[in-house]
């Protein structure tokens, strides 16, 4: 199952409303399953990170898991995390991007932040993933 178009716009929605609550401008993404992009939303945020969001939220869908945990399984697999990291275009894998799960616990997608700390990227990514349903 997918996350649907708006719930999408719920959960970026529900993350612009936190960044702005942070006053941190940044570059939200919502992806589907798959990792293909279904919205995407700048909120005061310069051009360089959006990619970052992009990259945040399919790596968090793809491994099912959010970046900051797959950034620590990568840290400890030496050489091998080099083609985990360069995979699927590359992936990024520090704080800010969450799965989004249906109300059975399914992954149906993911949403990223990125433009603050990665303590706010992910803080305004969960506010989204919290507010997708």
């Amino acid at each position: 199952m997918n996350i649907t178009y708006d719930s999408a716009v719920n959960a970026l929605s529900a993350a612009i409303e936190k960044a702005k609550e942070l006053n941190t401008p940044v570059s939200i993404a919502v992806v589907d399953a798959g990792g293909h992009l279904v919205v995407f939303g700048r909120w005061n945020s310069v051009y360089g990170v959006a990619d970052f969001a992009v990259k945040k939220a399919k790596t968090a869908v793809m491994f099912g898991v959010d970046t900051d945990v797959m950034g620590a399984i990568i840290a400890g697999a030496g050489m091998n995390g080099y083609g985990m990291i360069n995979a699927n275009d590359g992936l990024l894998t520090i704080a800010g991007g969450v799965t989004i799960k249906d109300k059975t616990g399914n992954i149906i997608g993911a949403i990223a932040s990125s433009g603050g700390t990665p303590e706010q990227d992910k803080e305004i990514a969960m506010a989204g993933a919290c507010g997708n349903l």
